[in-house]
């Protein structure tokens, strides 16, 4: 999957979903690219090393997921209990898809009622 696709992809998910550069301020980080949906955080890459997106993910999950899936492993710089990195050079685009909107579905399902 290239970074074009998963854009569209995580923009299709929603009418609600929010793309932003939040961190131009932070030279190592000014390139991030944060998707959001009721603007909280579900999904994040960098635009100019498309090799991991940084999910939301379920903490029971987590182990079974990075035992199960070597292309799966901890976040950048986020909570390794809440978050996984997965590498979309090696993750099946279906995985990087499913994995995705599980990111959406926890994100939107928690804030939707605030």
């Amino acid at each position: 999957m290239n970074i074009e696709d998963y854009r569209a992809y995580c923009l299709a998910l929603s009418p609600f979903v929010e793309e932003k550069f939040p961190f131009r301020a932070f030279r190592s980080a000014s390139d991030v690219l944060v998707f959001y949906i009721h603007k909280h955080m579900f999904a994040f890459l960098d635009c100019n090393d498309f090799r991991v997106v940084t999910l939301k993910c379920q903490p029971e999950r987590i182990a079974d997921l990075k035992e199960r899936c070597p292309y799966i492993g901890n976040p950048y710089n986020e909570s390794a209990k809440y978050w996984i990195g997965v590498d979309v050079t090696q993750a099946p685009d279906r995985v990087v898809k499913l994995l995705t909107l599980n990111s959406f579905l926890i994100v939107r399902d928690k804030y939707a009622k605030r």
